[in-house]
């Protein structure tokens, strides 16, 4: 018997409207940048597909938030680099609107109000280091060049689905041999990459150089978004990671998107939706369909039923597995490899809006010896990382639960590169902030939230005295924060760490690194499988050619 409700439309129940609906051909969990471009490349294949985003707003990490009128913040994610050049290419996202524009170096201010300055000038950054050690200016061009070879070792590897090494299939021989000749192209480098794979940031950086800050900004890198020391072993290789992005076609460069990251995130949604792909926003997820071992669509909380023949998830591991299904449906060894797989939030982030630019210290002078502005030595990242030490001694307090009172700080002021950002004459900063343990030894992130905040801007303000009086909001972002607001367990930024038992063929679980899952015709495409976290596209890219493939 047909229902109606009071405005006198025709209802049904829930299984009568789901017989009725459309099925899909694959139905997409999360509109993150990793999801829209899967559903991008899928429906340039000819799929009917459905993105459903449970946010009023695409994007997921990658957005722009405008909390305070007039300034916008990129909320979470906040610098371009690992998006790979074929996906750009492939998706033609300049016609969609991206628009990416390049940061010029990074400063390091100093305890001692002086600082060191690397620009994306080799000649200017050696005439900057040489004021701090001629053995250093030297080595810096040596290291560089190692860095290269080693991330061109690698990043071949970002763009291949991993293969199986347990497998005797002829098809996974092949790619692993494939792997093998990628890596023995490179036979002069295979033991540094040997070395840089399992030792620390700190130790490797220390066998170059001499001088403190920039030993400490550079093992840095290797710690950003990981529960890890610099110098714990293997975080080299997130270092290493972060060194393989590029920027029209140059190596190691970052730039900011044109209005934020949401740039990213709506030039794929255009992408997508040019392709003929369906967005919804505030369609949040409840459950994953399973009948008979097989995926057969969503259940949304608001009780609608989605079917479609495939279902992707671009979520991380542990909601897919843990959250959105029940665990009968999988098999106890594969729960428990994702009950052990190490997710563990460590990473904050604080926005501000500013009435004026800081007036950093180290910089007051800086004219007179360089012939830049102030302007220019912060038109790139700024990083608070004067020593190792320092950087362990924040480590020591995320260890035992506590955020860090003096944390590493990787700081950019967007509204120096795209004044849109802000009013005239103001500005927006967006400091990234390592540590801040998800699981807190005492208290909540209710509790702590605004403590940890103030320990963000007045360690910055060691620096920039004047920054406390020109702060006119702030908006602080903790691990939990970043869990409930935009889905990401635990608030990890890389829905995983890049730890070596969770790269390659290990991620996000043995057998299980090709996308695919145990449950038919269910896949992943977040940045929780291969090759990992970042603004980088290739899992949702990898994963479209895994799910093609599997139709033929």
């Amino acid at each position: 018997m047909p229902l109606y409700d009071l405005s006198g439309q025709r209802q049904y129940p829930i299984g009568i409207r789901a017989f009725m609906a459309k099925t899909y051909d694959a139905v997409i969990i999360g509109a993150g940048h990793n999801g829209l471009a899967c559903a991008a490349y899928l429906a340039r294949a000819g799929q009917s597909v459905v993105v459903l985003e449970r946010r009023d707003v695409v994007g997921g990490a990658t957005v722009t938030e405008e909390h305070y009128p007039g300034f916008k913040y990129s909320a979470c994610s906040y610098v371009v680099s690992l998006l790979r050049p074929q996906v750009i290419s492939e998706l033609d996202l300049p016609r969609h609107g991206l628009e990416i524009l390049p940061l010029d170096g990074t400063l390091t201010p100093l305890p001692n109000d002086d600082y060191i300055m690397r620009w994306h000038d080799s000649s200017e950054t050696r005439r900057e280091l040489e004021r701090h050690s001629l053995a250093d200016a030297h080595a810096y061009a040596e290291f560089g060049n190692l860095l290269y070879h080693l991330a061109h070792a690698v990043r071949p590897i970002l763009s291949i689905a991993p293969p199986d090494p347990t497998s005797f299939k002829p098809s996974q021989l092949r790619r692993l041999l494939d792997v093998g000749r990628r890596f023995g192209s490179s036979r002069e480098h295979l033991y540094d990459l040997a070395k840089l794979m399992t030792m620390s940031s700190a130790d490797f950086v220390e066998s170059w150089f001499e001088t403190e800050g920039l030993r400490a900004t550079l093992s840095a890198s290797g710690i950003i978004g990981t529960c890890l020391g610099p110098r714990t072993p293997s975080s080299a290789y997130v270092m290493l990671h972060h060194y393989m992005g590029e920027l029209d076609g140059q190596f190691r460069a970052w730039g900011f998107p044109r209005g934020g990251m949401s740039g990213v995130a709506e030039a794929f949604a255009g992408a997508a939706r040019a392709a003929g792909v369906e967005i919804r926003t505030e369609a949040s997820v409840a459950e994953i369909l399973i009948e008979r071992g097989r995926a057969q669509g969503v259940v949304l909380e608001d009780g609608d039923e989605i079917r479609a023949r495939t279902v992707v998830s671009g979520v991380d591991p542990k909601l897919t597995f843990e959250r959105l299904m029940a665990a009968e449906h999988l098999d106890p060894e594969f729960r428990e490899q994702i009950a052990r797989y190490k997710i563990r939030g460590s990473s904050g982030k604080v926005n501000l809006a500013l009435d004026t630019l800081p007036d950093f210290t180290c910089l007051r002078k800086s004219k007179s010896w360089t012939g830049y502005s102030t302007e220019a030595h912060l038109k790139g990242s700024i990083s608070i990382s004067p020593s190792i030490d320092y950087l362990e001694r924040a480590y020591d307090d995320a260890k035992y639960g506590r955020f860090s009172r003096r944390p590493y700080m990787d700081i950019l002021i967007p509204s120096l590169i795209d004044p849109s950002m802000a009013p005239p004459g103001k500005h927006v900063m967006s400091i990234f902030v390592q540590y801040a343990p998800y699981e807190l030894a005492e208290g909540t992130w209710n509790e702590q939230r605004d403590a940890f905040g103030d320990a963000v801007v007045d360690t910055l303000a060691e620096y920039a005295p004047n920054l406390k009086d020109i702060i006119l909001h702030r908006q602080v972002l903790s691990p939990w924060d970043l869990e409930q607001r935009y889905g990401l367990t635990q608030g990890n930024i890389f829905h995983g760490e890049l730890t070596l038992e969770q790269l390659f063929f290990l991620r996000p679980a043995a057998g299980w690194a090709d996308y695919q899952t145990p449950i038919k015709q269910l896949y992943l495409c977040g940045s929780g499988t291969h090759p990992g976290g970042g603004v980088m596209a290739a899992p949702g890219r990898l994963a479209a050619q895994r799910i093609l493939a599997d139709r033929v």
